[in-house]
This record gives structure tokens, sequence and C-alpha cells, in this order.
């Protein structure tokens, strides 16, 4: 669809060449050559019958574009393939048919080139809209002579520029391609350039925008099988980056596809060459070098942008782009259009508020002036009588004003006392709050220390089984030597007994100490619950119960306190060697 837009562009400009009536139509025998020539640029079979065969029904006389556009579509464009002719010879085709009549430059001055006009002729249609007669807007056109400027390397004037877009046939209808290669034939635009750089840049923009490239020049690269360093002259488009002998492009020496699966890296410098960086592709791996640092970013910017139109499925960066400045004036124009309904509606309501006030001021007028000759007939009658009930009405007010202050202090000192004792009732619930909170920290402040001391205990206790463990062991080495010397040993043995007896009593103290401690934090715990108590009562009475915090209770409903066992492996080993011995 994109394709047939920009030859139905460019065909249109050929019809209406042809017409030198301006009446619309053109007659068949012209149709014929036009076909013919579009058959033969368009490289599709030549079907010299068809035209005759659709206009069989019509006489001689010409055709209108309406009644062409069916055998266009139908003969000509359903027929084109993309990719087996060169739109270029299209355009110059059409170019040579419309500029023959309407390309007159201005008092004989020819300042561009023909090349240089054909290709400010396609560069225009491109930038066009799909809408005839084809004008482009006057920022599509600032767009464009900046582009130029850029390329020759120059400021565009903006005196200039606005001078041209603030004609009154500009601002109605948009600019068209004569009147714009009009004013590029006044040479401010080319003021003080070279021909020649003025050619250069126009060629440089013509194959960026109507070429699809999105950027040129030459690169080292990297050979694959000799290795060796050569300069190319690449040309990068969205989906293919070409590189060839010179920058004439005849002689192509390769073609990298780019695709989604494709990247570009920057690479250190290496082999005495400087700014390199690589296109990796699933397959292959290209190496090149830039002359300078921006010249490479330039190129790993415009690779990357290439890489991401070919993911997103677009053919055209520069056509993306118009897409988006057309979206932008369309946002701008719809933004415009609200603010001018907005203040249509500001300056109606301010029309009405104005005439409303002025209606308002003559009402205020005619009542003054009734008032007035009112007020002077009956002055003097009701002046006594009015002095007398103003004072009355004043006193009035005043003993009213009187009783209600006195109701509105009577109301204030009724709230400032119920204030005051709300208050005295919250120091004094705040005070027993803050007393149980002390208890409740107090009995936590014990409970460490009760479990510190526990844990104390333990320790002893762990640290005296090792030393019966030890015991045991010593133990049973003297009763294997008491069974090759009984009678040798046996006081020994009866000494060791002894000390084991002695170890277990200090072993019963250790219990008996622990058992004690185990009461005390059972102790501890039941303050905690007290204090736990008391806050909670304090917390019914305010209404607003503070969060309750209660030791866990086990099954039988009594505190559970977390102990370490006793009944660990140490303690087993020391009853069962207790045992042995009783036995023996």
């Amino acid at each position: 669809m994109e394709l047939r837009a920009e030859l139905l562009k460019s065909i249109w400009y050929a019809f209406t060449s042809l017409d030198v009536e301006k009446s619309g139509k053109v007659s068949k025998s012209q149709l014929k050559v036009l076909s013919h020539n579009l058959y033969t640029a368009l490289n599709i079979p030549h079907d010299p019958v068809a035209l005759e065969d659709h206009f069989s029904d019509d006489d001689d006389g010409p055709v209108s574009n309406q009644g062409y556009m069916p055998y266009l579509n139908k003969f000509i464009l359903d027929k084109v393939v993309e990719g087996t002719f060169a739109k270029e010879n299209v355009d110059e085709f059409c170019w040579t048919l419309c500029a023959k009549k309407n390309y007159r430059p201005k008092n004989g001055v020819d300042v561009l080139p023909d090349k240089d006009a054909f290709h400010l002729w396609c560069l225009f249609n491109f930038l066009s809209e799909d809408n005839y007669p084809l004008v482009l807007v006057p920022e599509e056109v600032e767009y464009l002579l900046k582009k130029i400027c850029i390329a020759m390397s120059v400021e565009l004037s903006c005196v200039d520029m606005e001078d041209f877009i603030s004609q009154e046939a500009v601002q109605q209808s948009g600019i068209t391609v004569w009147a714009f290669l009009d004013f590029v034939n006044t040479g401010r635009l080319t003021r003080g350039m070279v021909k020649d750089s003025v050619t250069m840049a126009i060629d440089e923009v013509y194959q960026e925008i109507a070429g699809n490239i999105i950027k040129q020049g030459y690169l080292w690269k990297k050979g694959h099988l000799r290795r060796n360093w050569n300069e190319r002259w690449f040309s990068l488009q969205p989906s293919t980056l070409h590189y060839y002998v010179s920058e004439d492009r005849k002689e192509c020496k390769g073609c990298i596809e780019l695709s989604h699966n494709c990247c570009v890296e920057v690479l250190p410098e290496k082999e005495g060459k400087r700014c390199m960086f690589c296109v990796k592709t699933l397959t292959k791996t290209y190496e090149m070098s830039a002359p300078d640092t921006k010249q490479r970013q330039e190129w790993t910017t415009a690779i990357q942008t290439a890489i991401r139109l070919c993911v997103e499925g677009k053919k055209s960066l520069h056509k993306d782009l118009k897409l988006r400045r057309r979206e932008q004036r369309e946002e701008r124009e719809r933004r415009h259009t609200a603010k001018e309904e907005e203040l249509q509606s500001l300056r109606l309501l301010q029309w009405e508020r104005e005439s409303k006030l002025a209606e308002l001021e003559l009402l205020q007028d005619a009542q003054k002036q009734a008032q007035t000759a009112l007020l002077q007939e009956e002055q003097k009658r009701i002046q006594h009588v009015e002095l007398q009930r103003t004072l009355q009405e004043q006193l009035q007010q005043a003993e009213e004003a009187r009783a209600s202050i006195q109701a509105e202090m009577a109301l204030k000192d009724v709230e400032t006392e119920s204030q005051r004792r709300r208050i005295r009732e919250l120091e004094v619930m705040q005070l027993r709050l803050e007393e149980a909170l002390h208890q409740e920290m107090r009995a936590r402040q014990d409970e460490e220390v009760y479990f510190l001391a526990q844990a104390r205990l333990l320790v002893e206790e762990e640290e005296k089984m090792k030393a019966l463990l030890v015991l045991q062991e010593e133990q049973e080495q003297y009763i294997l030597k008491t069974q090759r010397e009984k009678q040798e040993l046996r006081q020994e043995m009866v000494t060791k007994s002894q000390a084991l007896e002695e170890a277990q009593h200090q072993l019963e103290k250790v219990r008996a100490s622990r058992h004690r401690m185990d009461q005390d934090i059972a102790a501890a715990q039941r303050k905690l619950r007290h204090a736990s108590t008391s806050v909670k009562h304090w917390n019914i009475q305010r209404e607003d119960p503070l969060p309750e915090r209660r030791p866990s209770l086990g099954s039988s409903g009594v505190p559970v306190v977390s102990v370490p066992s006793l009944r660990d492996p140490g303690l087993r080993l020391y009853h069962q060697r207790n045992e042995r011995e009783k036995e023996k």
C-alpha cells in the first residue's frame, strides 16, 4: 500500500501535466502514451488492448482522472511487484512530463540544476500527505530545508523562511512543489554557496530520505579469509548494511542482513586500529573501524536504529519520523482547537456577563431614582417616626445581644468545667497506667534475672556432668585393673565409689537449687500475670483496652515456662553408668 501511494503521487503529476486546459481531463491518445511508458518503467507486461477495452463505451473524447483511476489500479498498479523495478525511473519519467509544463524559474534565474530540482521534487512527494492536490505543510518544508542546510553546514535563515511561509496562499492551501522550487531558486537558501556544495547536500538528503539510507560513509573492515583491513564505502538501510569498493557504489563487496538476532558492540583498540566496533549476526561477526570516536558513536547508534526498525517491522526510518511529526501536528492542532473553543466560550461568557452587568446597572439607576423621589416626598412626614423606630430597634438589638452573650458565657463556663474534670480524670488514669506499666517492666526484669540465674545453674550442672563422665571413664579403667589384681585394688575401688557418691550428692544439691529456681520463676510469672490483670482492669475502665500480654498456658491452664530439658544424652549416659555400677 505504501508503494502504491508513492507511485500514485508521481503519476498524478504526470496526469495533470497532460491536462493542458486544466479541465481535469486528458485525451485517450495521451493516456495510451502515459500507460505504455508506465508499463515500461514498472517492468510489467504491456497490454495495449486493455485501455481500448476498458473505455470501449466512450468516444474519442477526453478521459477524467476518476475515469482513468480504475484502469490504472486494475491493469497497472495491481500488477506491480516490489523489487522488480527502479522507482527512480518512474519518478524521472513523471518529472520529465510535469517539469516541462510547470517548472519555470522566475526571471530566468536557474540556481538549481535539473537533477537537483528532480531530487527536491522527489523529496517533496515523499514528505507530502496522500491528499490531492499534493501540498506540504510549512512544518515539513522547514524540516526539509533544515536537513539541506545541515548537509551544507550552514544555518537556515529564519527571516527568509518566515517571509515565505507567511504568504497568504501558503497559509490557506499549503505549499506546492513549484512554489517550493521557486523559493529555492531565489538563492536565499544557498546564498554564498558553491553549486557543487548545494548539489552534494541535496543528493545526500535525497539518498537519506528517498533512498531510505540511514547512514553512509567510509569505514575500515576486517576480512574474513585473509584477515586484512580494507577501506569500504558502507551504506546502511533498515534491514541491510551493504559495503562497496568506493562511494560510487558500482561494485558491491558484500551485504550484512540485519534482524532481531543482530547486535552491535564497541571493541577495544587492537592491531593498530582505533575506534573499533563489530556487528554480530547468528553466523558471523563483522569487525569495523571508524575514523574517530564521534563517527563510531554515530555508526553504532544508526545500526541500533536499523535493528530496532527491523524488529518493529518498519521499512523506512523517515516514514516513521514523518508519521510521528504528523501525529505531533495533529496533537498541536487538537490542542489549539480546544484552546480556541475555550477562549470562544470565555468570550461568550464575558459578553453575557457584561450585558447582564449593564442591565443591572440600568435597573439600579432606575431604582435609585425612584427611591430618591420617594424619600424626598416622605422625608418630612416620617422623619421623626423613623428615628424613634430606629432607636427602639437598636435598644432591642442591644438587649438581645446582651442576653445571647450571657447565654454563651454560661455555656462556655459549663464546657470549661466539664473539660477540666475530663482532664483531671485523664491525668489520674495516666498515672495509674504508668504505675501498672512500671510494675510490668519490673516483673519482666525479675523474670530476666531468674532466667539468667537458671542458665548459669544449667551451665554448672553441665560442667559437673562432664566431671562425672570423666570419673566414670576412670572408674571403668580401674575396674579392668581390678579384674587382674582384685586384692590390691579393692581399696582404691572403694575410694572411687565414695567419690562417686559425693558427686551424686552434689548433683542432688544442684537439682534442689534448680527446683528452687523454678519456683522463683513461677512466682515471677504470677507477678507478671497480676500486673497484666491490673492493666486490663484499667483498660476496661477507660473503655479503650490496652493490648494484654499473657504468658502462654498449658493444657491444664498452668503457665508454661520454657526451661531447657534435662533429658539430654549426657544425663542418660550418666544414669546408665550408675545402674551398671549398682549391679556390679
